[in-house]
């Protein structure tokens, strides 16, 4: 199962994405001292996956403007894809001190302790994004993984739920719930999880292998 992250960027087309980059390099040449063309310039290199240059440009707009929270979420973002999580949880600390009602910085440490095992922290840090966020589906469903690693299965099941209920067509929360029944022996309701995960996941070759084979593995027919 997979953590899901709260992103400040939209996941474009390779061509637009392309465009907006393009666009923001020429801001930054006309306003070099603006801290939110910087700023920007970054999200785009992170959804680029080029995140060296993005944390460049974070450094850029936290020099000029370093009371931007956003740029402490986002240079905290790219750390975190690059699996330097300590200092991911660094920037995630300022950015949450300089804008404590933010959910999604919350949301996103939290999957940082996560990756770190330390599953209570997480827990503490997905509470407050729900506190702050209350149809926040990521935190539920991250929360959910958590009290799954936990081994608290019925709690886990409950979040799932709320997930569900959320984001209806989102497959993760349907193969977390499916897994978290199986485990407590309800592999009728499992399979029909694990069918909708099916249903919603069309693109992933490997994650739908994963769940049909949970599927046989539990008695089903696919």
């Amino acid at each position: 199962m997979f953590r899901k992250k709260s992103l400040y960027l939209l996941i474009f087309g390779s061509i637009l994405l392309v465009i907006i980059l393009f666009i923001y390099c020429a801001y930054v040449e006309f306003h070099p001292n603006d801290a939110m063309g910087y700023n920007t310039r970054g999200v785009t290199y992170v959804s680029k996956g080029q995140y060296d240059i993005a944390i460049t440009n974070f450094n850029k707009a936290i020099e000029l403007n370093p009371q931007d929270a956003d740029a402490y979420y986002n240079r905290g973002l790219a750390y975190d894809s690059k699996g330097q999580y300590d200092i991911a949880i660094t920037n995630y600390n300022k950015a949450i001190e300089l804008n404590p009602q933010n959910a999604d910085v919350y949301n996103n440490r939290g999957s940082v302790y996560d990756f770190k095992g330390q599953y209570d922290i997480a827990i503490i840090d997905y509470n407050k994004a729900i506190e702050l966020d209350a149809q926040h589906v990521q935190a539920y469903y991250n929360r959910g993984l958590d009290y799954y690693s936990k081994g608290q299965y019925d709690i886990a099941i409950i979040d799932f739920n709320k997930a569900i209920e959320l984001d209806p067509q989102h497959a993760n929360n349907y193969y977390g719930k499916g897994d978290t029944l199986s485990k407590l022996g309800k592999n009728k309701e499992a399979i029909e999880c694990f069918h909708q995960f099916l249903r919603y996941q069309t693109t992933d070759d490997q994650l739908i292998g994963k769940a049909k084979q949970r599927i046989r593995d539990l008695g089903g027919a696919i």
